[in-house]
This record gives structure tokens, sequence and C-alpha cells, in this order.
């Protein structure tokens, strides 16, 4: 009997509440999110140092990126930012269905911006133009690389916060996931707007 009472205990404890839940999980993200400000920092940092070294060569190089492109993935994220904050808004109101529409076409704005950089790296490799043509360049495929990684990261999370949105998983009483996910798009567009006007503008 005490042996049971214990398990049902320990059961009990092990048992969050939805506040409790979102505080936990928002604090997680939060750590989680530091630590990619600081890979990205230490690569923004690396950038400085060199081009502060070679300005030449780095003024020479961005000029070979397509800056048209560029805005047009810049204004692609900075949309889905938009669209991924009216569905956290829509699931907290308990507008499911909104959300998931919502969730979806910042899931299409994802892979728009995979396609257009597909045709930007396509185009360089087409050009001979390398991550060991340059330190530019390798600092170019470096920052741009790991961030498409944490793009088709955050689509497959905003794929299953989707598809269980759709299902009526989550509504204005527990909406944690939803917005855990939005807090990660948000840092993929955050750092793509740095990155933007650092590779493709300033040189």
């Amino acid at each position: 009997m005490e042996q049971a009472n214990m398990e049902h205990a320990e059961d009990h404890g092990l048992h969050l509440t939805p506040e409790q839940e979102y505080g936990i999980s928002k604090l997680g993200m939060w750590l989680f999110l530091g630590t990619e400000i600081m890979l990205f920092g230490g690569l923004f940092a690396a950038y400085a140092i060199f081009r502060a070294k070679y300005p030449e060569l780095f003024l020479e190089s961005h000029q070979e990126l397509n800056r048209e492109m560029g805005a047009v993935n810049t204004c692609i994220l900075i949309f889905s930012s938009l669209t991924m904050a009216i569905g956290v808004t829509a699931i907290q109101r308990g507008k499911q269905m909104l959300a998931g529409i919502m969730i979806l076409v910042t899931i299409i704005c994802g892979l728009g911006f995979g396609v257009v950089k597909y045709f930007e790296y396509g185009a360089k490799f087409a050009h001979h133009i390398y991550p060991d043509t340059n330190i530019f360049f390798s600092l170019y495929f470096m920052m741009t690389g790991l961030h498409m990684l944490h793009v088709f990261i955050g689509l497959a999370v905003l794929g299953v916060i989707m598809v269980l949105t759709f299902k009526g998983k989550f509504n204005e009483k527990y909406s944690t996931p939803v917005e855990i996910g939005g807090l990660y798009w948000h840092l993929v567009d955050l750092v793509w707007i740095y990155l933007f006007p650092l590779l493709y503008l300033v040189g």
C-alpha cells in the first residue's frame, strides 16, 4: 500500500499544469535561443575580423552576390514572421482554423525561401564559386548554409504543429507548442535580417 501511494505521489509530481508547462517550455526555448544567438554572434564576429583584414577582397567578392534574390528572400521571411504572429494570436483566441492556415502560409513562405536560395547557390556553382574560393565565400556559405539548416528544422517543427492545430489539439487554453514554434521561427527571420545587409549590402 505504501509503495502504491509513493508511486501515485510520483505520478502526481510528474504531472504539469498548462501554466507550469508553458513557463518551463518558454524558459527552455529562451535558453536555446540564447545559445543560437551566441553561435551566430561568433560567426558575425569572425566576419567582422576578416573583413577588417581583407577589405578589398570582401568588397570585390560581395559584388558577386545577387542582391535582388537576397531582397526577395528578406521580404519572404518578414512576411512569414507576420503570418506566424497572426497564427499565434489566432490560436490564443481559439481560432484554430485561422491559426492552421496562417502556419501553412508560413511554411509555404519558408519553402519559397529555400527555392530562391537553391537557385542562388546554383548560380554561384555555375560560376565556379565555392566555399573554398576565398574567405568571404567560406563565411558566406557557412553562415547562409547554417541559417538554411535552421529554416529546414523550423519547417519540420511547424509542419507538425500545423497538423496538430488542424486536428484541434491546441486552443485558447493550451497553445504552448504554437507559441514556442513561433519564437523559433522569429529567430530564423531575425538572423536573416542581419545576414542580408551584412553579406549583400555592406560587403
